[in-house]
């Protein structure tokens, strides 16, 4: 099987609690971009899993998410053969896109079309939740309003064809550092979800520009200038709005028009190795 992994960006992030078992409480809109990775995955005749790909940014062993996946999946089921797992990495590392949860989820939809065609998403959601908050939300895509500790995914208005300009700095962050920053932070300005949703339902792309938001911003920005340096880039070559996306330190900008958007990614790239234009999808 070889499926797209598609990457996400958060249109707003706010925490609202903390679990007694250390996990966050989140309240998030979700949204699915064309940018990816190929997974493919084989079914093999020996037993174990073998996990390859094209760059060595990502651990090969039952570290990474998405051997995690399989491997879950094989003890849920009680599989008896083990897969072949290949990942074409192009979405950035640590960069706040959700690019080893999304091939984590790919994993899984593929296992099931190899080995149980019978499950719903919901059920793959079930099983994901386990090994990754973001895992749920990347099984579904789309726009989604995420709860919980994000395996609360709720599908909202499409927001599709949005042209996007991604500007990840030269160095990844870390989400789990940024959740420990957050705990200690008092936390101020956060986003408006609700007025978020409004604006997407009511395709109020105006409204929506002006009220996106991601609580992690406040940890984020100040231990990485350069973030913030981004956002202001973006939006001095026309960019509708700028936001950084999870807990970066990827920075996303909206643009009205292509030639805007080819304007602000010719400039980045003279700056930063991990530039891309994209779209909602």
């Amino acid at each position: 099987m070889e499926f797209k992994a598609y990457a996400k960006i958060n249109l707003a992030l706010d925490v609202i609690g903390k679990r007694e078992d250390g996990y966050h409480i989140l309240k998030m809109i979700m949204q699915t971009i064309d940018l990816y990775d190929i997974v493919r995955v084989s079914k093999k005749s020996s037993s174990g899993i073998k996990l390859e790909s094209n760059t060595d940014k990502i651990p090969l062993d039952n570290t990474n998410i998405a051997y995690k996946a399989a491997e879950l999946f094989i003890k849920t089921y009680d599989i008896n053969s083990g897969v072949n797992i290949y990942i074409e990495k192009n979405i950035p590392v640590e960069a706040g896109l959700a690019g080893g949860s999304t091939d984590a989820a790919t994993v899984l939809k593929a296992m099931r079309n190899i080995f149980k065609p019978d499950l719903t998403d919901k059920k793959l959601a079930q099983i994901g939740v386990k090994i990754g908050a973001d895992v749920p939300y990347c099984i579904f895509g789309k726009t989604a309003l995420c709860e919980g500790i994000g395996e609360k995914v709720t599908p909202i208005k499409h927001l599709k064809g949005n042209i996007l300009v991604l500007v990840k700095p030269n160095f990844g962050v870390s989400s789990r550092e940024v959740y420990e920053e957050i705990d200690k932070s008092k936390l101020k300005n956060h986003p408006n979800t609700d007025i978020v949703l409004k604006s997407i339902r009511n395709e109020d792309f105006k409204l929506l520009y002006s009220n996106l938001g991601n609580i992690l911003e406040s940890v984020v920005l100040d231990k990485h200038p350069v973030v913030s340096q981004i956002k202001k880039e973006i939006l001095n070559f026309k960019g509708l709005c700028s936001l950084m996306s999870g807990s970066g330190p990827t920075v996303f900008g909206i643009f009205e028009d292509m030639l805007s958007a080819q304007k602000c990614y010719d400039y980045m790239k003279t700056k930063y190795d991990e530039v891309f234009i994209t779209r909602t999808i």
